[in-house]
């Protein structure tokens, strides 16, 4: 390599990749003056993130989603060049121009110039109204089409097309359609099985899924008017997206004489030079190892090589792992390793979750020692860790299922992030490995995520490898003998539990009064939903009064779910599932009066969506006179108390499991908790109630029952563990008495049950020991503290009927609290339609 100094770079593209290449060069030379570089931009702005383009529509700014400001590039001295792109390369001269007709010399030339939306050959694609999905300017002239139209499709159901699909969701169309040709969304990451849950996820979010389609013309005048496929049906739609693939952009290589391939890109050897050793292509642009890279992470790896290679450094571009993990319009969705592996190459394991929409597949080796691959949809928590354990392979456990579905003991199967080896990758954006993390931990004292992003970078790019670095902290530190204290937040130097405690022993009773004795700042939006846990399990006070409603979750502030479009959900508490036909009336005729869509939930209840917020406590007035209330479907609080019909109607019930259910939700229905509670009552053990999927559970025996603990039927679905058998029903409310307030006290911001216990020193002994025991001499104080709870209840909604204060809050806008103004219009969801067509 070339180290005179002031050697000549030319970049050509100010993507995220030649971004990536600049930083990494910048920071390698240190200022030395060694290089002169100069950037080429097609784009009129800097580089932004386009990986997390579609928050734009979300309401994140350019500003946001940029990399670097201007300011940025003249303080390396980089010359930079936007709205000007290299149009000739002259190999001879080793000189480019631009379209402006700026010439610059190179010694080394990038092309870092991506790739553009591919765009099918069909009839009509010109038209209006038909847009690709690449840039923001793609996103400014979409959203500005689509304030006149009403029906929009997206044509390709892969990762770019359902990002797409998201944002016409979020531009309020009211129908929003995918066109896939190929029989499953996501062929290429997901299998059969998976994608058919995901795509009952967004079919439940309101998208419309069209498999197996081939599109033969766009159909309309000058503007777009449908869709017509091959099998002789017509999709009519005024807004087209297509989001079908990319195509590396190489014609400037090719007017230069470069290699490329056939099918498109810039041919480069493990060094990722080109034909010419003097250029190197980097990104979606480049064909390596006979594949275009499409991912982010790969093409930072690409820059991070070219500039090891300036610097005189040996790096070569390895084949790179195209594992993904990515949410999908809320939807996790991952694959890893080779996830389409089949038997009997492989023994497949999978757990499929259809009513909550989870499924997760992994592929062993015959012998049942190595994880080859996997794909997760509805939970990909454990996605960090079973990739490291795919790419490093790690020998899995006895029982080869407890890496998706947890150990049964109560201990997460595996010894975690610290038994990966030191070159485990950890932050493949950044290409920073365990060894790298551990040393600025240990060594170098940043045992935060703050100080590791500004020391390494990770965390930096898509952000998935943070659960694993944060488990990293706190393994470096444990080793190092160090007791590490997870405080809230910055604002705050203690624990939940330490700071529940002082709050207790003080008397504090506002957000104001705790952050000015013991906090310092302004707070955050971690520290005050804490906080507010804090003050409710405490002193079970009205949430919304003196200075608490700030400081609570969206939800919590008005009491109600608020869904996708801005309405609410109204979900008022039926004990047990039990109901009568008057009550069952109201709830009807509310829903018909407010034009409401109703849906029976899986917890027993009767979910009202669409209220608008002004009309929320108008509706709770109505059902409250006729004996409902608040049923805490918003807060981190009891949700239901599920339960099957038991000794009632049942001829296997031993037990009267709907009366023990109703008296359990009633008892514990104002308690607020660090995350959602859940539980359920069975008559006998054919569990019906599905009591072992709770956080607490109960099934009736000959001789009493059975009580269950820390099961979690949410994302990471855990089995309840056995706290105590065939005791009496006294007994068994006094163990949950102390088990729900020594979680209450000790667990920390947002954390379920089944966490809770999977980290908590002892499991489930240490537990029995503590509730049944009383080994630690609190017993009969956490019982008088649930106590307290019980008699103080209140129903949240009534407080706000009966407060003309409390009730002024729920206004649309604030300067128009009474009467609507005539020139505003609320158009009607999906559901409210469907519902006043029901009616």
């Amino acid at each position: 390599m070339n180290t005179n100094t002031n050697t000549r770079v030319v970049v050509i593209g100010n993507g995220m990749v030649g971004y990536k290449f600049c930083e990494k060069l910048v920071a390698k030379e240190k200022n030395s003056g060694r290089f002169t570089l100069t950037v080429f931009g097609e784009e009129p702005r800097v580089a932004y993130d386009r990986v997390h383009l579609s928050a734009y529509f979300a309401g994140k700014t350019a500003e946001d989603l940029t990399l670097a400001p201007t300011e940025w590039y003249a303080e390396n001295g980089i010359n930079l060049y936007l709205t000007d792109p290299v149009v000739d390369i002259d190999r001879d001269r080793k000189e480019v121009r631009s379209h402006h007709g700026v010439v610059v010399p190179y010694d080394y030339l990038i092309m870092a110039t991506g790739s553009g939306a591919f765009v099918p050959q069909v009839a009509g694609v010109e038209k209006d109204g038909v847009f690709v999905y690449r840039t923001i300017e793609d996103l400014d002239l979409i959203q500005s089409y689509a304030r006149k139209a009403k029906k929009g499709a997206v044509l390709g159901g892969g990762l770019l097309g359902l990002e797409a699909a998201k944002a016409l969701l979020d531009l309020g169309l009211e129908e929003a359609h995918v066109v896939e040709f190929a029989p499953r969304l996501m062929p290429r990451q997901i299998d059969d099985a998976g994608s058919g849950i995901l795509q009952r996820q967004l079919e439940s979010l309101g998208l419309n899924i069209h498999l197996s389609k081939s599109t033969q013309e766009i159909t309309g005048d000058e503007c777009i008017t449908g869709m017509q496929f091959a099998d002789g049906s017509l999709l009519e739609v005024d807004m087209l997206v297509i989001s079908a693939g990319i195509r590396p952009r190489d014609e400037l290589a090719k007017s230069a004489g470069l290699d490329t391939h056939p099918r498109g890109g810039i041919i480069v050897d493990n060094s990722l030079q080109t034909s010419d050793p003097s250029i190197f292509a980097i990104g979606e642009c480049a064909v390596a190892h006979h594949m275009i890279y499409g991912l982010v992470a790969p093409g930072y790896e690409m820059a991070e090589v070219v500039a090891s290679q300036l610097m005189g450094e040996t790096k070569e571009f390895k084949p790179y792992d195209m594992s993904t993990k990515l949410k999908l319009i809320g939807t996790d969705v991952g694959s890893f390793g080779d996830p389409f592996a089949s038997e009997p190459a492989c023994r497949t394991i999978v757990y499929e979750n259809k009513a909550k929409g989870v499924y997760k597949r992994i592929n062993v080796s015959a012998d049942g020692k190595e994880l080859l691959g996997g794909v997760l949809v509805g939970d990909a928590d454990q996605y960090n860790m079973l990739l490291q354990t795919c790419k490093n392979k790690t020998i899995l456990p006895p029982d080869p299922e407890d890496v998706i579905l947890g150990s049964r003991g109560g201990e997460e199967a595996g010894a975690g992030v610290m038994s990966l080896p030191d070159d485990a990758l950890i932050c493949s954006c950044e290409a920073i490995t365990k060894a790298m993390l551990c040393h600025e931990i240990g060594e170098n004292g940043h045992t935060t995520v703050d100080a590791l992003k500004k020391a390494t970078k990770a965390c930096t790019g898509c952000g998935g490898c943070t659960p694993m670095v944060k488990d990293i902290i706190q393994g470096v530190m444990k080793e190092k003998g160090v007791y590490v204290r997870n405080i809230i937040c910055e604002h705050f130097d203690y624990t939940r539990q330490e700071l529940l405690d002082l709050v207790k022993m003080n008397g504090l009773k506002t957000y104001t009064d705790v952050l000015n004795t013991f906090g310092h700042g302004d707070g955050c939006e971690v520290c005050k939903p804490a906080t507010a846990s804090i003050l409710a399990g405490l002193w079970n006070e009205n949430i919304l009064a003196k200075d608490r409603a700030p400081i609570q979750d969206s939800n919590d502030r008005f009491l109600a779910n608020i869904q996708r479009g801005g309405t609410y959900s109204v979900m008022p508490r039926v004990a047990g599932g039990e109901i009568s036909p008057e009550k069952l009336i109201v709830l009807g005729q509310v829903a018909q009066k407010y034009g409401l869509y109703t849906k029976i939930t899986g917890g027993q209840r009767i979910d009202l969506f669409g209220a608008h917020v002004g009309d929320l406590p108008k509706i709770w007035e109505e059902l409250i006179v006729h004996g409902f209330e608040s049923g805490h479907a918003y807060g981190k609080s009891l949700r239901t108390v599920k339960s099957c019909v038991g000794t009632t109607w049942c001829r296997y019930g031993v037990q009267d499991s709907v009366t023990f259910a109703i008296e359990l939700e009633n008892r514990y229905k104002g308690l607020r908790s660090p995350h959602k509670l859940k539980s359920g009552v069975s008559g006998c053990t054919r569990e019906c109630a599905e009591a072992q999927s709770k956080d607490f559970g109960i099934i009736a025996t000959e001789k009493g029952w059975n009580v269950y603990v820390c099961g979690n039927g949410g994302t990471k679905p855990q089995h309840a563990q056995l706290l105590a058998s065939d005791i009496d029903k006294e007994t068994a409310v006094k163990y949950l008495d102390r088990f729900l307030m020594f979680y209450v006290k000790t667990a920390d911001p947002l954390t379920r049950t089944a966490t809770w216990l999977n980290k908590m020193e002892g499991g489930m002994t240490y537990l029995k020991a503590v509730v049944i025991d009383d080994v630690l001499g609190i017993g009969d104080e956490l019982e008088r503290e649930m106590q307290l709870i019980v008699d103080t209840y209140f129903c949240e909604w009534k407080e706000v009927v009966e407060n003309p204060e409390l009730r002024k809050r729920f206004t649309h806008f604030v300067n128009a609290p009474e009467v609507k103004d005539p020139t505003v219009q609320f158009e009607p969801m999906r559901d409210q339609i469907r519902a006043k067509e029901w009616a």
